[in-house]
């Protein structure tokens, strides 16, 4: 998927366009229940669906992501800072 260089960089990519996406459907990312709630749920609006389905797929590519670093040895950072659970 990516080089070993450039991790850092593409999480902090991917995880800038998580948030903003989870600001859009206004979701807590420290609050499981809630992401896992907003995944599931069917959205009235297109726009709405349209942002949840982005917040979707943004999550995958991060786990997906997570799987290629940890396979290689790296440690990937958590989503959300400590503080701010």
């Amino acid at each position: 998927m990516s080089g070993f260089e450039h991790y850092d960089r593409e999480l902090q990519e991917l995880d800038n366009e998580i948030h903003r996406y989870a600001a859009i459907c206004r979701v807590n990312l420290a609050n499981r229940p809630e992401v896992e709630a907003c995944l599931r749920q069917h959205h009235d609006g297109w726009a709405e669906d349209k942002a949840r389905q982005s917040l979707r797929g943004l999550l995958v590519l991060r786990i997906k992501l997570e799987a290629e670093m940890v396979e290689l040895g790296f440690s990937p950072p958590p989503l959300i800072s400590p503080n701010l659970e």
